[in-house]
């Protein structure tokens, strides 16, 4: 029995040039969520789009929130949905500590 792995997709606004932006954020996410995500996609849009979603879930939009996500943060928000027992070091640390 084979089970899919989530698909992570970044929808990025080619007309501000958020290209870098978007595949930073998913080398990030694929260094951290090595075994877990199976595939991270870029997505090419337009109108200042930034979104950030997880098998269609959208976890991160920078219009409703008005800017980017901590990586910290978008880490956790995926954690919390793909891995929820993992430790993530470092970032969880920090936010305890808040």
């Amino acid at each position: 029995m084979t089970t899919t792995k989530p698909r992570l997709e970044i929808e990025y606004c080619t007309q501000c040039r958020w290209l870098l932006r978007a595949g930073w954020t998913a080398q990030e996410l694929l260094t951290t969520f090595t075994t877990e995500l199976g595939e991270v996609a870029l997505i090419p849009g337009t109108g200042g789009v930034f979104d950030i979603r997880l098998d269609g879930e959208t976890l991160w939009s920078r219009k409703a929130r008005d800017g980017f996500p901590d990586l910290a943060d978008l880490k956790q928000l995926v954690r919390d949905r793909i891995a929820p027992g993992r430790d993530l070091g470092h970032t969880d640390r920090r936010k305890a500590a808040q």
